[in-house]
Order: C-alpha cells, then sequence, then structure tokens
C-alpha cells in the first residue's frame, strides 16, 4: 500500500507511458561525496530496455549492475542498458541495478526531492522519456527500500568500480 501512495505521488507517467515506476529513491550523500544510486521498480508494458538518465544534480548519470567477480563486488556501467521484458518487474536496488549519479554538483540531503529524466528505448528503436522526482533518504530508512541494506561495496561506501 504505501509503495502505490509512493508511485502516485512520485512518478506520473506521461500519458499513454509504456512504462511504470514504482518507489523512486536517491540514496543522501555526506558533504564531500561525488556520487549516489537511485533505486526504483520499472515494469514495462512492452519488451524496453532503460538506455539512459539524467538529472540535473549530476554531471554523468549511468545505468550500472554490481556484479561479484571472484569474491569481490564490482560496479560497471551498461552503455547498452537494462532489459526490462514486457510485464515483469525489474528491480534496482542497492547491489544489484541501479542508476549511478556521479560528478554531484552538490550534497543531496536527506529529504530532497531529486529530479531524474529516465530514457527508454522500444523494439522499434523508439524512445520514450519518463520526468521522476526521487526523494533522497538514507539508506537504512526502513521506508527507503523493501530489501536489505547493502554491504560494504554499497554506493557511498568504498567499492572496486571499473570502466
Amino acid at each position: 500500500m504505501v509503495a502505490a501512495s509512493v508511485t502516485s505521488a512520485w512518478a506520473q507517467p506521461a500519458r499513454g507511458a509504456a512504462i511504470d515506476v514504482g518507489n523512486p529513491w536517491v540514496r543522501a550523500t555526506v558533504a564531500q561525496q561525488k556520487a549516489t544510486g537511485a533505486f526504483m521498480q520499472l515494469t514495462a508494458r512492452a519488451d524496453t530496455r532503460l538506455v539512459a538518465a539524467q538529472s540535473p544534480v549530476a554531471g554523468v548519470v549511468e545505468i550500472h549492475e554490481m556484479v561479484m567477480d571472484r569474491d569481490v563486488m564490482k560496479m560497471r556501467a551498461m552503455p547498452a542498458g537494462l532489459a526490462l521484458p514486457a510485464g515483469q518487474t525489474v528491480e534496482l536496488k542497492p547491489g544489484g541495478y541501479h542508476v549511478m549519479l556521479l560528478d554531484l554538483k552538490g550534497q543531496v540531503k536527506e529529504g530532497d526531492t531529486v529530479p531524474l529524466t529516465l530514457v527508454f528505448e522500444g523494439q522499434g528503436g523508439q524512445r520514450e522519456t519518463l520526468e521522476i522526482q526521487a526523494p533522497a533518504r538514507p539508506l537504512n530508512s526502513a521506508s527507503a527500500t523493501r530489501q536489505p541494506a547493502a554491504g560494504p561495496a554499497a554506493h557511498g561506501a568504498p567499492a572496486a568500480h571499473g570502466h
């Protein structure tokens, strides 16, 4: 029930939009931190890809995944984007797929609202953009996500970052 109210309050899809966004949020940062992650659930009505994202709070925004490589968690960009199979919810969460905001222009404080533009591409190559507003929350906030907190390789903590 909470996720439904967050969805309607924070992500208003454009008329006819083929993507539903649920529970968007961005991890708050400390003063000198230059990167953070954005998380949400994405459900496409037809096979689609999340191919790009933008935000005025960051100089660079990329679609990322975290993977295990010989017992080391590594983060890497996904230049081809993230597949969103029709009717399946894909969760962007700490320790998995996420939108990475790099070269932050300032601190993202708990309670801030971070505007994000998500760019999707359908099978025929047509692109659709979706504007959302994601609240900034601390990782340990019970309302931030239904997933357990990520381990030490979470954004804002030291991690192998291979590009």
